[in-house]
């Protein structure tokens, strides 16, 4: 049944919408294939969403977990002070300068084999004060960490790759014994518990064995400071901390040098910059997946308007208006791709959630992906049903009802 208004009327909105469900019944398997396709595109973008905002959030928790608090100052090579000697660090010096630090630790680097009742490993020689076990929140499984007593000792502590790269099946490394580094032996104190590697670091803790400060010229004479640990008081002085720590640093070094200053913050500051290019490329590849649907929508309203021809005649010879016939197919079209959106968020949803299952992730809704996927798609189905929308409302009615 054809419904026609007077001219200085219209159809309501829900008179719009019934016919234009009942004209999508009659497409048959054409508007299924159609509803496939914009179901696809828009799945693509809530489940892509959804997997980029979750792999983001993955990655950011790693680097959280370092430590918010903690700074890392890596000083030039071949750096002296105003003395012209090797730069030489005072911690309690330092701490006086900078308030907003609580704990510090210059850093010596150096690498040597590490030999052991026969075992050899290339071990990472950290030369190192006390305090950097807290500032760098190193944890000792066994014995102890290095104390302020230790400074002329050739103490050492171990690593738990290390340790366990120098024991033998019969003979494993244990507090007491001595490894040799070099012409030295350096008795193991203290044993590190097994780490996830700090990335922020200058050093892999498991891997390394650490001795005291005083102790580097012996394995190495041209030994310099490499870096300095240090540690915030909180998160939120962290900034203040990182001005301080570089000021007090460089007043100490000769010549204009400039060191590098690191922290966690800057890292999740620029991985959270990088997680949100990630997620609009992956958007965007959901998008063009939605816009191959939007043509097959687009594609299946120009054979509507085509095979409709003498009915849209009829109605514009009994008054119907220009604009009633495209607001019909254009609700048509819009009607379409709005029952693909919400089964194409449904599945997409469902398949971010199936995805973080088998990457072992914590799932978590991206707030804006349903939006962005219901929204977008009802824009495409607007896009793609304005052009036959527009060819039926310019028909006119004498040739279309000669179309038989």
């Amino acid at each position: 049944m054809i419904a026609v208004m007077p001219e200085t009327g219209g159809p309501t909105v829900s008179q719009i919408l019934g016919e234009a469900i009942g004209s999508l019944r009659t497409l048959g398997r054409r508007a299924l294939l159609a509803l496939l396709g914009i179901v696809m595109g828009s799945c693509s973008v809530v489940a892509l969403l959804n997997i980029g905002g979750n792999a983001a959030t993955q990655s950011l928790a790693i680097f959280r977990n370092l430590g918010s608090d903690i700074l890392i100052l890596q000083l030039p090579p071949l750096t002296t002070g105003h003395d012209g000697l090797p730069l030489r660090l005072d911690a309690d010096s330092l701490r006086q300068d900078m308030p907003a630090i609580a704990n510090l630790a210059p850093v010596m680097s150096y690498g040597a084999p590490a030999i052991f009742n026969g075992q050899q490993s290339n071990a990472n020689i950290i030369g190192t004060i006390p305090e950097l076990f807290t500032a760098a929140a190193l944890s000792v499984e066994a014995g102890r960490a290095l104390s302020g007593f230790d400074r002329r000792e050739t103490y050492a502590v171990i690593g738990a790759s290390l340790a366990q790269a120098l024991s033998q099946p019969n003979a494993p490394l244990k507090l007491g014994d001595r490894v040799r580094l070099h012409a030295y032996q350096f008795q193991i104190v203290g044993i590190l518990k097994q780490e996830a590697p700090g990335l922020l670091l200058p050093f892999n803790a498991n891997e390394t064995l650490f001795i005291p400060l005083e102790g580097m010229p012996r394995l190495d004479p041209n030994a310099r400071l490499s870096h300095v640990v240090a540690r915030a008081n909180s998160a939120e002085q962290v900034p203040l901390a990182g001005e301080q720590l570089v000021g007090a640093v460089t007043r100490r070094i000769a010549g204009d040098v400039q060191p590098n200053l690191v922290y966690a913050q800057q890292v999740l500051a620029g991985m959270q910059q990088q997680s949100q290019t990630f997620t609009y490329l992956l958007a965007a590849l959901g998008l063009v997946s939605l816009l191959g649907g939007g043509v097959g929508v687009m594609n299946v309203m120009l054979m509507n308007v085509n095979e409709r021809r003498r009915e849209i005649g009829i109605r514009l010879a009994l008054g119907a208006r220009r604009r009633d016939i495209r607001n019909l197919f254009l609700v048509e079209a819009v009607a379409l791709t709005s029952v693909g959106a919400l089964f194409g968020a449904a599945l997409g949803v469902a398949g971010g959630w199936g995805y973080a299952q088998l990457s072992g992730w914590a799932f978590a809704l991206e707030p804006g992906a349903l939006p962005l996927g219901l929204g977008s798609t009802v824009l495409v189905g607007l896009f793609f049903g304005l052009h036959p929308a527009m060819t039926a409302s310019r028909l006119q009615p004498v040739e279309a009802l000669r179309d038989e």
